[in-house]
């Protein structure tokens, strides 16, 4: 890996981290929202499977330029 592809890597895999915190805190408000004897509220629940697709794109973004020749494996 060359230092300006290792250098995105390390940016993506960040990115990665932040995303990850938020679709936690959807998910800690939803959870307080059934604590609290409420329905969760459905717009958290999306926004969190959003922000979570994003946060596995960026991660195979940085699988990608981890590798020899960009290849990977999609697998199931």
């Amino acid at each position: 890996m060359s230092d300006d592809t290792g250098e995105a890597a390390a940016r993506l895999a960040a990115i990665a981290d932040t995303l990850a915190d938020l679709a936690l805190d959807r998910l800690r408000r939803a959870s307080e929202a059934v604590g609290a004897g409420e329905a969760p509220d459905p717009s958290l629940l999306a926004e969190e499977k959003r922000i979570t697709r994003a946060r596995r794109s960026v991660e195979k973004a940085v699988r990608l330029l981890g590798e020899p020749g960009g290849v990977l494996d999609d697998g199931p």
